[in-house]
């Protein structure tokens, strides 16, 4: 049975009458969580994509990048794109049901939220309405207001990618210490080390882009601090 075909039977039993709170506590299963995974950010996906007023084809096209859906589970994963936009359930719910699923997995949290950034970011604009839904979901997931700077700095383009920011650092820090900041971040970024902790691929995929900025802001700060 394919990922999206055990979603969309989680998401009918949403139809059927089901609780929020029931199905996500099926999916607490280390086999299911993959499941929770992505219909939380579908979930949020789909409604964040109103919150600029449209849900357009780049922004579904952004769901394909984020999930690599295969071209036979298209059907599939339509489907409950749709009824995730449908669901009369709040997007609060959703975020505090994921939020307590891997409270003891921030950096997973993280990947989702960047996962709903480059969701954002699909039609080129950065709505101030999908800015504050971004906000409201990173507070649930219990995110220091630096991470999601950092994250906004990433993938904005009218925000100054600033190296500083990306790693969540101050300007001031010693090199040293700014080393220790980036190596850990490698650290818990590394594929290997995310799959010994359980994470769902998909939020291993989404962690790729993560790396390349990680490391790409610590060359950018030890290039200026050599100079």
């Amino acid at each position: 049975m394919s990922l999206w075909t055990r979603i969309s039977e989680a998401l009918a039993a949403l139809s059927n009458g089901e609780s929020l709170a029931q199905v996500f506590e099926r999916l607490r299963t280390p086999r299911e969580r993959s499941v929770g995974f992505t219909i939380a950010v579908i979930a949020l996906g789909a409604k964040m994509a109103k919150a600029d007023g449209q849900v357009t084809r780049d922004e579904v096209t952004a769901f394909r990048e984020v999930f690599n859906i295969a071209a036979a589970d298209e059907e599939n994963a339509a489907k409950v794109f749709n009824l995730a936009r449908l669901d009369v359930a709040g997007f609060e719910e959703y975020a505090r049901r994921i939020a307590d699923m891997f409270e003891d997995e921030q950096s997973t949290l993280c990947d989702l939220i960047e996962g709903l950034f480059h969701i954002a970011m699909a039609d080129g604009f950065y709505h101030p309405n999908e800015n504050e839904f971004l906000k409201q979901v990173a507070h649930i997931f219990g995110l220091p207001e630096t991470e999601f700077r950092a994250l906004r700095a990433r993938f904005v383009p009218d925000v100054i990618p600033d190296p500083y920011t990306v790693l969540g650092v101050s300007p001031d820090a010693a090199l040293e210490d700014i080393r220790k900041v980036w190596r850990k971040m490698v650290r818990e970024t590394h594929p290997d080390r995310m799959i010994a902790r359980g994470v769902p691929e998909e939020a291993i995929r989404m962690a790729e882009k993560r790396m390349v900025d990680i490391n790409r802001a610590w060359e950018e700060i030890t290039k200026v601090r050599a100079a």
